[in-house]
Formats: structure tokens, sequence, C-alpha cells
């Protein structure tokens, strides 16, 4: 393909309104999603976004259910609002569990792991549906994004950054020295049950574009790929927010040449941009250990 070929393509793309909608809801999404996911790489919670994915689908079979009963057209015309609720009532009850030391964390990770499909299956057969139905909520289903879609995702996305950044030197007072944090007069554990609903914000928001089995990696791979070349915690979040829209950006333009999967291609994506850059560090190091040793020898 010639570079002018694929600039009409490219211009072509932009201007379709299926296109408009799924990139700016891929925008909102990369900018988001590692903006909390930083919070939970720092208190090695980089699972709990995968926890609350599962207990996400039990908001949408419970949406699905509720109009089903109220014979709504579309049956899943309250999923995502219901997805949103039970989300952030999953990582609120979670939150608190892990903070009154009554179970584990993984334990409690685990359950709302099992629940959270099993939840999701029960509810969708009881209002005659089959998990089959829930596979564009697994699996992100961004074609299917409608203008009053991307309205509620803007709203929620601004609330997860006014909340992840507008109050960033709170939450990672928290994050990094609860003890100090609360000896300094911090309400830590309100702090920490805001940095878990605002996660299952996150979730809910992208759960269209990625789906509920994938949303954690969007959270933590941009975050992962950014500590590789920063060091500061406000640096590394800014620099994930950056990377997420370029790898969601990008992701979606390779699936609108080729018949791929978005959710799957974005995080493949990122992924492989994690593995260059790991590897690329770890031959730096190498060089330079080699030349140290070089110059310790020529002395």
């Amino acid at each position: 393909m010639s570079d002018a070929s694929l600039w009409s393509q490219l211009a072509i793309m932009v201007s379709s309104p299926l296109m408009q909608r799924s990139l700016l809801a891929a925008l909102l999404i990369g900018i988001s999603a590692p903006v909390m996911g930083t919070y939970l790489v720092h208190r090695k919670l980089a699972m709990l976004g995968d926890g609350i994915g599962h207990v996400a689908l039990t908001g949408v079979a419970l949406g699905w259910f509720v109009g089903s009963a109220l014979q709504l057209n579309p049956k899943d015309t309250l999923a995502f609002p219901f997805a949103v609720v039970v989300s952030i009532a999953g990582a609120v009850l979670i939150e608190v569990i892990r903070s009154r030391g009554k179970t584990s964390g993984d334990v409690a990770l685990a359950m709302l792991f099992y629940g959270g499909i099993a939840g999701g299956v029960l509810l969708i057969s009881l209002a005659g549906g089959t998990s089959a139905q829930l596979n564009s909520y697994l699996f992100g289903s961004i074609a299917t994004v409608t203008w009053n879609d991307l309205w509620i995702s803007g709203a929620l996305t601004a609330l997860v950054l006014l909340v992840g950044i507008g109050l960033r030197p709170a939450l990672f007072s928290a994050c990094n020295d609860a003890d100090f944090a609360t000896a300094s007069g911090l309400p830590v554990n309100l702090l920490s049950i805001l940095i878990a609903a605002a996660s299952a914000l996150t979730v809910s928001v992208s759960m269209r574009v990625v789906g509920a089995l994938l949303v954690s990696a969007l959270m933590i791979v941009p975050v992962a790929i950014a500590q590789i070349y920063v060091n500061s915690f406000k640096q590394t979040m800014h620099l994930a927010m950056f990377l997420g829209a370029a790898i969601c950006l990008t992701g979606l333009t390779i699936t609108y040449f080729y018949n791929l999967s978005p959710g799957a291609t974005i995080v493949v994506l990122a992924i492989a941009i994690y593995g260059l850059s790991a590897l690329g560090q770890a031959l730096l190091l190498a060089v330079k250990k080699r030349n140290r040793l070089k110059e310790n020898r020529a002395r």
C-alpha cells in the first residue's frame, strides 16, 4: 500500500461515524484506565481490575434480567448502568473485607472472580437468555458503542480523572505508606475505598472496548511499560496515560484494515510493546555492564 493510498484510507476511516465513535471510546479508555492502574500496581493489587471485571458481568446480567422483566427493548438497555453500580459495590466490599483483615487479598479476589462469572451466567439464564449473549461484554464490542454511550463514558472518565489526578497526593500517600498517612491525619480507609470505586468505574467504561476478561490488562500493562522508562509515580502515570491512548488508537486502527478483534488486538499490542521494552532494557543493561568490565580491566 502506497503512502497516498494509506492516507486516503485513514481519511475514510476517520470520516466514518462508526469509527469516530470507536476512536473516541478508545481514546477515553486509553487515557483513564492507566490512571487507576498506576495506583493498583503501586499497591500490588494488579489483578483487582480483573476481579472487578468479573463482578461487572453480574451487573450486566442483572441489568438484562431487570430489562427483561420490564419488557424493555432492547433487553440489555440497563446492562451498562447496572454494571457500573454492581462493580462499584463489589470493589468497595472487597476493599472493606481486605482492610478489616477478615480474609487475605488473594482469597477475596478469588471470590470476585468466581462469584462474578457464576452470578452473571445464573442471572442471564433466569432472564431467558444464554451465556453466549454475554460475549460482547466478555470480549468487548466497540462497534456497538453509541453516542449516548460515549456521553456516559465521557462523564465517567472525567470523574475517574478528577479522582485519580485531582487527589493524587492524598491517594499516593495512602498507597505508599498507610501508617504515615494515618498519622498525618488522612482518612486512609476512605481513600482506599475511593481508589476501589474509581477502579470499578474504569472497568465499567473499558468493558465495551476490550471486554471484562481483558480490561485489567489495559489498566496494568501501560503502567508496566512506563515503569521501564521513568521512576517517579507522577511521571509513570502521565507516560502510562499517553501509552494507553496511543496503544488503543493504534490497535483500533489495525482492526480497521484487518478483520481482528479490537480488544484482543489492543491487549496483544500492549504486551508486545512491554516485551520489546523489557528486552531493550535488558540488552542496554548488559551492554553497560560489559563496558564497565572493560573499563575495570583497562585500569
